[in-house]
C-alpha cells in the first residue's frame, strides 16, 4: 500500500476546502471582469486605429505589425480562424489602407501581409497610451506580486 505523504493530505484537503473555493470563484470572476475589459480594449483600440476597424481586424493587423510580415495561412492557424473570415478581414484592412498585400517570392500562390506606415504609427500611439497605464498598476506592486502574477498566468496559460 503506498503511503501518503504530509504535503499531499494538506493539498488534498484544501482543494475541497471552503476557502479554497471561495478564492477560485474569485479568480473566475476577476477573470471574467479582465477578459471583458479585454473585449472593451480592442474595441475602443480598433476605433481609434480606424472608426471603421473591427475587433477581429485588429487582432490580425497587431500580429501582423509585431510580425513584420505574415500570410494568411499563419493568420488563420494562429488565431484558429476560417480562412474566409481572414481574407474579409485583409480585404477590409487593404481597402482601409491598414494593410499592403504582395506576393511571395518563394511561393507566388501566398501573399505577403504588411502594415502599413499608417498602420505602425497609429498602432504604436494606442500601445504607448496602454503602456502608460499598465504602468501605472505595475508600479503600485512589489517584484514579488509581478512575479507571482506572472507566474499565476503562465499557468493559466497551460489548463
Amino acid at each position: 500500500m503506498a503511503r501518503i505523504g504530509t504535503a499531499e493530505v494538506i493539498a488534498s484537503e484544501a482543494v475541497g476546502s471552503p476557502d479554497v473555493d471561495t478564492a477560485l470563484g474569485d479568480l473566475q470572476a476577476d477573470l471574467n471582469l479582465i477578459f471583458a475589459r479585454t473585449r472593451s480594449l480592442w474595441r475602443e483600440s480598433a476605433a481609434r486605429v480606424h472608426p471603421d476597424l473591427q475587433v477581429a481586424g485588429y487582432k490580425l493587423l497587431t500580429f501582423i505589425a509585431r510580425a513584420g510580415t505574415a500570410n494568411a495561412h499563419e493568420l488563420a492557424d494562429r488565431f484558429e480562424m476560417d480562412k474566409s473570415v481572414i481574407s474579409r478581414q485583409v480585404r477590409m484592412l487593404e481597402e482601409l489602407a491598414l494593410l499592403e498585400s504582395r506576393p511571395d517570392e518563394r511561393d507566388g500562390r501566398l501573399r505577403v501581409l504588411t502594415a502599413t506606415p499608417q498602420a505602425c504609427t497609429a498602432l504604436a500611439e494606442v500601445r504607448r497610451e496602454y503602456g502608460t497605464r499598465l504602468q501605472a498598476v505595475i508600479d503600485e506592486l512589489t517584484a514579488e506580486e509581478i512575479q507571482a502574477a506572472s507566474k499565476v498566468f503562465r499557468l493559466l496559460s497551460e489548463v
